[in-house]
């Protein structure tokens, strides 16, 4: 199964700069529960060159690295195995790049991924793979701005709402999960972010896209 994250973000010049981490994906029952092993592939981008290297560089040390998770028989939680083990794995795959690379950028990284409190280096490693699970990712199905629709086994929930401080050109967020009801998996969620314009008009300034490939959906996670 293949698990794609597109993030396009409004560059300077008005172009939609595009960043994309693609994962594979291999279910196992394990008990009652299911284990989830989520491998990131490949991080692409038709940003800019310095832009794009930046970002690649980031996340390097996590390519190729298996991130085992547990999900609970109810779909309620999804755990990182070992944490700690991967989290040393990463950081010596960081160390080893720039040791060998000899640039200092490289070394810097290293320190910087070494540097990070744990809240965000979870966030860093797994919250691509948390929101795979729909109870687990606390969907909203109720409340001002969400609409819920049940297409056989789909169920798409959508919410708009305003973010930041009020005033005459606010930033408004639109959002959409597509929930295989069978499964359990978010199959597909959108997150747009709109700047309003003066002609009362909107502008897209950052998109995120998550998607599997619907053709491999199998009733492997309830």
């Amino acid at each position: 199964m293949t698990y794609r994250v597109t993030t396009r973000r409004l560059a300077r010049d008005g172009s939609m700069a595009s960043y994309a981490i693609v994962y594979a994906l291999r279910w196992n029952r394990v008990g009652r529960g299911v284990q989830l092993v989520a491998t990131l592939q490949s991080v692409e981008s038709d940003a800019r060159p310095e832009l794009a290297h930046m970002v690649a560089k980031l996340l390097q040390p996590l390519v190729g690295q298996p991130m085992t998770y547990l999900v609970a028989p109810d779909g309620s939680r999804i755990d990182l195995v070992d944490p700690d083990g991967l989290w040393q794995r990463v950081l010596g795959s960081a160390h080893d790049v720039g040791a060998g690379s000899g640039q200092p950028e490289a070394r810097q990284m290293a320190d910087i991924l070494a540097s990070l409190p744990a809240a965000e280096r979870d966030k860093l490693a797994t919250s691509d793979i948390r929101a795979l699970v729909a109870h687990a990712a606390t969907l909203p199905l109720a409340g001002e701005g969400v609409t819920v629709e049940q297409v056989g086994t789909l169920k798409t929930i959508s919410r708009r709402q305003k973010a930041g401080a009020a005033g005459p050109q606010p930033l408004e967020i639109d959002l959409s999960w597509t929930v295989d009801t069978v499964t359990g998996l978010v199959m597909a969620e959108r997150r747009q972010s709109w700047m309003g314009t003066a002609t009362g008009g909107r502008t897209l300034v950052e998109e995120r896209v998550r998607a599997l490939d619907p053709a491999v959906s199998n009733g492997e996670v309830s």
